[in-house]
């Protein structure tokens, strides 16, 4: 069973990699449609989207939001770090 700092831990992360793919997948959208001067597409299966379009906006917000969980996750770890003196579970190394 988890304990409570893993439990925590969790929570922390999620809600970190959550808030953080909200604003990244809107940063990417507002940079897609200036860049491009289209609405990024809604449904990049479809035929009706280039096949271009579709596999240049899977590169961009797949890129964009790893980098995002990233960096969230790192920047809760060393939040996490701060305020428990040790890394979460995931992260210690037994060496």
């Amino acid at each position: 069973m988890a304990d409570k700092g893993d439990i925590g831990w969790r929570v922390m992360a999620g809600a970190a990699a959550f808030g953080s793919g909200w604003v990244a997948r809107k940063a990417i959208s507002a940079a897609w449609k200036k860049t491009t001067g289209k609405e990024p597409p809604t449904n990049p299966e479809s035929p009706e989207v280039a096949l271009a379009e579709a596999l240049g906006w899977a590169v961009v917000m797949g890129i964009g939001m790893e980098v995002s969980r990233l960096l969230a996750t790192r920047a809760a770890a060393k939040r996490w770090h701060r305020g428990t003196g040790q890394l979460p579970g995931p992260f210690r190394t037994d060496g």
